[in-house]
Order: C-alpha cells, then sequence, then structure tokens
C-alpha cells in the first residue's frame, strides 16, 4: 500500500523566487499517495501575489489544497485523512507540535542548509551574501523549534560565487526533491533513525528588510555584487543615478585601483556602466529604470545618459 502523505508549503524557499515544484511532483511520480496540499493562507491574500506553482499542480492532479488562516482551523480534517506522515517545504509559519502529533511518523522538512547552520527562513540568501564556499540540503523531522529538528541526511553542495538565488533555490529544491523520496521508505518503516543536531552550533540569520535593498556605495564591489545576487525579486538592489530611480538586476564586481574615486560616482571613462565603491568597482550588466523593462547598461547609457550627470 502506498505511504500517505498530507504536504505542506508552496516549494518557495528563497525570497521571491519561482519554482517547478519538483517535490511534490516526484513524490506523485515516485507512487507516494498525497492526501492533501496545505498552504499558508498569509501568501495568498495580495491581489498582486502570484499564482502558486504548487497549487496549480495540486489541481491538476486532483489533490486537494487547502488554505487555511490557522492550522486548528483544519485539525479535524488532517486526522480523517489518517496520512502516514507529512511533508514539508517552505511553508512560512511554525508547525504546532499538535499538529506534527497528527501523522505517526511526524512531518519531514526539506531545509536547504546545513544544519545546525543557518536556520530560519532565508538561508540562501544567507550564504550568498556571506561569500560562502558551500551550503546544501537536510532532510529532518520538524520539531516545534524552528528548525531543530533531528536530521536524516545532509547533500553538501560547492558554490563558486556566481549562483543566482533562483539557480540556487533550484539546485536545492531538486537534490532535496531526490533525497526525500529515497527515504521515505525507511523512514516510514522506522529503518532510518535521525541525528540530533548540534544545536550549540547553531545560527540565525538577521532577517532582510525592505530598506537593506537600497544600495550603499560605500560598501565594498565585492559586498554589493553578493546583493544584487542575494536580493533579486526582493527587495531589489535600488538606487538612483543621475536623476532615476533604478534597479540593479545583475552586476560583477571590478578590483579596487589605488585611483582617489567618490563611492556612488559613474566612471565616465568606463564602459558599459562603471560605479564606484568604497573598494573597487561594481560593473553593471543589467538594469531597470523606474518603470521600465530590463535592459542592458550599454541599452541604458544610450537612453539615459543625459540623466546621468557625466
Amino acid at each position: 500500500m502506498a505511504i500517505k502523505i498530507v504536504f505542506f508549503g508552496n516549494e518557495r524557499i528563497a525570497t521571491a523566487v519561482s519554482t517547478t515544484t519538483p517535490t511534490l511532483k516526484t513524490l506523485v511520480n515516485s507512487g507516494f499517495d498525497i492526501s492533501a496540499v496545505v498552504v499558508n493562507n498569509e501568501k495568498t491574500l495580495s491581489r498582486k501575489q502570484r499564482e502558486l506553482e504548487v497549487e496549480t499542480y495540486a489541481l491538476s492532479r486532483n489533490i486537494p489544497v487547502l488554505k487555511p488562516k490557522k492550522l486548528s482551523e483544519i485539525t479535524e480534517q488532517l486526522r480523517e485523512f489518517s496520512a502516514d506522515i507529512g511533508v514539508l517545504v517552505a511553508y512560512g509559519k511554525i508547525i504546532p507540535q499538535s499538529i506534527i502529533d497528527i501523522f505517526p511518523h511526524g512531518i519531514i522538512n526539506i531545509h536547504p542548509s546545513l544544519l545546525p547552520l543557518h536556520r530560519g527562513s532565508i538561508p540562501i540568501e544567507s550564504v550568498i551574501l556571506n561569500g560562502e564556499t558551500k551550503t546544501g540540503v537536510s532532510i529532518m523531522s520538524l520539531a516545534s523549534a524552528m528548525d531543530a529538528g533531528p536530521v536524516y541526511s545532509q547533500t553538501t553542495i560547492t558554490l563558486n560565487g556566481t549562483e543566482t538565488k533562483q539557480d540556487l533555490a533550484d539546485s536545492l529544491l531538486k537534490i532535496g526533491a531526490e533525497q526525500l523520496s529515497e527515504l521515505l521508505p525507511g523512514i516510514v518503516s522506522g529503518e532510518l533513525v535521525p541525528t540530533e543536531q548540534k544545536h550549540d552550533q547553531a545560527t540565525y540569520d538577521q532577517q532582510i528588510q525592505k530598506q537593506d535593498g537600497v544600495i550603499d556605495w560605500n560598501k565594498t564591489a565585492i559586498e554589493l555584487e553578493r546583493e544584487v545576487q542575494a536580493y533579486a525579486g526582493w527587495p531589489q538592489s535600488r538606487t538612483t543615478l543621475g536623476t532615476t530611480d533604478c534597479v540593479i538586476t545583475k552586476a560583477h564586481a571590478l578590483p579596487s585601483n589605488i585611483e582617489h574615486h567618490v563611492p556612488g560616482q559613474i566612471e565616465h571613462h568606463k564602459a558599459p556602466l562603471v560605479i564606484k565603491c568604497g573598494d573597487g568597482s561594481l560593473c553593471v550588466d543589467v538594469i531597470k529604470p523606474a518603470g521600465k523593462k530590463e535592459m542592458s547598461a550599454a541599452g541604458f547609457l544610450n537612453g539615459y545618459k543625459s540623466r546621468l550627470n557625466i
């Protein structure tokens, strides 16, 4: 008999990323019985909110989608499913122990970091901002404390510093989906036993705020390159060049030089668009002027040079 699962979450494991829902698809394609998909209602109230990919896929497979404001609203319904286990990927809220206890084998979570490092909701953004050289995926048993449950397996990947937030989210989610599908039978049978985390080594990341997206040109070029990568989609890397408000969507750092320079000043003698930083310079590759579509830096210079005071 197929293992019965209730799926929690939207599979958007970083801010403002999209997803192809590889976890839910892998579970369905592997023959697991998905009783329902539960999504966080707070994430779906805005008219501007993008349609949830996981909801679209679930409905296409005739899987019920539940959107409770509070999980306590559907406690009895969850019990009636008589599911063996829950699976959670980016639900966006702490799951109460009373909900975890509904499932004989608990709820299993895909977390995109090497726990106990980077507990919380922004591990992908954090490893990019920190310039870390490795990260990974942890398959863990959910606990009432945030990301504190014991771990069944971890997979490590090496980073080269050029990964975008979307690319890294896609890679980690694909790895996590494959690992989870392989592990679930052993978890349900009791053959696999998780390992307690080293809680004294846990790290938690400071939440990203909208104001963080305003570029501080006194920072180093390397820091700003990482911010452009980590803040893509939200909160974005926002600045004003001349009289034009812009969002820089792709850029790379250039090495320091000994010339005197003023952070935020455009180096008019360099092409296509190079801006001085506290240390080094940021070469803009793609930019989005306010109210316009993304364009190359060269295209931006062609259309906006008269407004840039260079």
